[in-house]
């Protein structure tokens, strides 16, 4: 029987983080951006709330999903908290929201993100953050910042760029060219394609999938393969024998060979 989404009681430092909802299945934690009426755009607090939630995810945890409530996956940075700021204080800002998205991309689990509506300028830095992304069919992508005079400034010139490349991500910016949820998939800005409604349920089927793999083989995916891509080739290959080498060494790794050897585990298969 699937699992289903139960409200997460928070205590400590995830106690009063009224800006997001949290729901838990099993070792899957849901968090879902609750500002629907400013379609979940992300303010001060909206983001230092979803940063402590990653800095402080619960050791019971092996992996999460980020959603938005409402309409929209998120239609990015807050402008109202924008216009006033000085040169330093804009800095600090952009900093901000690079630890919050390095915790959600380099954090202890793996992360799977929910699109539908908007996921656009800061939302898509948001969604890039994140190790999967499900896209409904009601998701389209874009980045207003070059229309509206500013840079993006959550961590996209690294992350978007990776995934759909740079010549892309300029024309979105120069011209504010949007994209539908069949082209983000097509530009590999979405992982799996899902109808309308149904995000939320696929996403906790490969979070649930994920949360049973040996937690050191989840970490070393998560926070090696993308270190490694930044590497040169021969500087690379040496750094995946060193983590080739821990993860077979564990213990948990060791037993699951066992049982593939044994015929105790499941061969690979086309779900």
């Amino acid at each position: 029987m699937a699992l289903q989404l139960e409200p997460f009681v928070a205590t400590g430092a995830l106690g009063n983080l009224h800006m997001l909802v949290l729901q838990r299945a099993g070792e899957v934690l849901h968090i879902r951006l609750n500002r629907p009426a400013k379609r979940n755009s992300i303010s001060d607090e909206l983001l230092a709330q979803l940063h402590t939630v990653f800095v402080n995810m619960p050791k019971a945890i092996k992996a999460a999903i980020v959603s938005g409530e409402g309409q929209h996956f998120c239609a990015g940075l807050d402008l109202s908290e924008v216009s006033e700021r000085n040169v330093f204080e804009g800095m600090q800002h952009s900093r901000s929201w690079h630890a919050c998205f390095d915790a959600i991309q380099f954090g202890p689990v793996p992360v799977v993100a929910v699109l539908h509506g908007a996921t656009v300028g800061g939302g898509l830095e948001l969604a890039s953050s994140a190790h999967l992304r499900v896209a409904e069919d009601s998701s389209f992508y874009g980045l207003p910042e070059g229309t509206r005079g500013i840079f993006v400034g959550g961590g996209g010139s690294v992350r978007i760029s990776r995934l759909i490349g740079v010549s892309r991500m300029t024309d979105m910016m120069l011209t504010g060219r949007v994209f539908d949820a069949d082209e983000g998939q097509t530009m590999g800005l979405s992982n799996y394609r899902v109808a309308d409604g149904q995000g939320v349920a696929k996403a906790l089927e490969l979070a649930t999938r994920i949360a049973t793999n040996a937690p050191l083989s989840n970490y070393a995916i998560t926070q090696a393969l993308p270190r490694i891509a930044d590497l040169s080739a021969s500087d690379g290959l040496f750094l995946e024998s060193l983590i080739s080498s821990i993860a077979q060494g564990d213990e948990a790794a060791k037993q699951r060979v066992r049982a593939f050897l044994e015929g105790r585990a499941n061969k690979v298969a086309k779900s």
